[in-house]
């Protein structure tokens, strides 16, 4: 039996280096779960790397995909028969854009039946990462003011509803009112759009002067300027994308805001969690899910692997709602 799967073996856009192609099924190891993919997500991290932005660290050829649901239909030796038929996360494994992933039974996370496939298949890349920042950084700044731009974004969405779950009070930077009304549904105190109105000015008006406490880019270049323009002496900023593709000299910014700068990548921490600490955040995200306090939106495109032209498109199309997912 062949599947298929999608691959790139030199960096470029995606529309123009990605492939597709088939090999045989592989069975899955000791100590792993073959597992048939359902749904899974193309996130700006998926695509960031195929442009080559990390080239130093990647070997080619690669097959992308970093999060995604799946059902397991093989269990390799030493790994319980319980897990059969189970909807999984399918992930540290092989690159969930194909039709079977291999992974790790140990880093395999179940899904309950009380989440939906398109829930699970979004909730490692931007919910661990905003549910980790927020342990981290914010766990004691209930009542503080913190601002994040791209906050019509997925990860954007994330932080308002958490900021209901920690206590601080966001401050959304947005570039026009698309989703102004679901920032302020899912818990952002203020909305404000840059487009129409300074930031700077806004923010400062708010906090009375001050400046906000902490501050979250996602954006890199003259926003992550401009948010760190925002915030207090003192304050915390925190990189968690560079979206915008244009670095940062965070060093320059402290020295002329005095801003204290920090830069948080998800995969430094998964390259040191240990099995228990890694299923952990999953665990609290899948509670706050359960009842109701976390929301991610469902797929706003969804396409087979076959046709990952159009999907790539969807998916880098302006003011797109909801993820644009492959679905089997």
């Amino acid at each position: 039996m062949n599947a298929y799967y999608l691959s790139c073996s030199r960096f470029g856009h995606p529309s123009e280096v990605l492939q597709l192609h088939n090999k045989p099924l592989e069975q899955p190891g000791p100590g792993e779960l073959l597992v048939r993919m359902i749904s899974s997500p193309i996130n700006p991290s998926d695509l960031i790397p195929i442009q080559g932005a990390y080239a130093h660290r990647i070997a080619l050829p690669m097959i992308p995909g970093y999060e995604g649901v799946g059902k397991v239909v093989e269990a390799g030796r030493n790994v319980s028969a319980s897990m059969l038929g189970r909807r999984v996360l399918s992930l540290r494994g092989e690159g969930t854009w194909q039709d079977y992933v291999r992974v790790p039974a140990e880093l395999a996370v179940p899904v309950p039946d009380t989440i939906s496939d398109d829930t699970a298949s979004q909730l490692y890349i931007n919910p661990v990462t905003a549910w980790l920042l927020c342990q981290q950084y914010l766990a004691d700044a209930e009542g503080d003011f913190v601002l994040i731009n791209a906050a019509g974004s997925s990860i954007g969405r994330i932080f308002a509803q958490l900021s209901q779950v920690f206590g601080f009070r966001i401050i959304a930077a947005v570039r026009n009112d698309l989703h102004t009304e679901a920032l302020l549904l899912k818990g952002a105190e203020y909305v404000i759009n840059t487009s129409a109105t300074s930031l700077h000015e806004a923010v400062m008006d708010i906090t009375k002067g001050r400046g906000a406490g902490f501050g979250i880019d996602s954006l890199g270049g003259t926003a992550a300027e401009e948010l760190a323009s925002c915030i207090s002496f003192g304050g915390i900023v925190v990189s968690v994308g560079l979206l915008s593709g244009i670095p940062v000299d965070w060093v320059r910014l402290a020295r002329t805001t005095g801003i204290r700068p920090a830069m948080y990548w998800l995969r430094h921490w998964v390259e040191k969690a240990e099995v228990q600490e890694w299923h952990e955040p999953f665990v609290s995200i899948m509670e706050l899910v359960h009842k109701g306090l976390l929301q991610l939106d469902a797929p706003g495109a969804r396409f087979a692997i076959s046709d990952y032209q159009q999907a790539i498109a969807a998916a880098t199309a302006p003011g797109q709602s909801g993820k644009t997912v492959f679905a089997w």
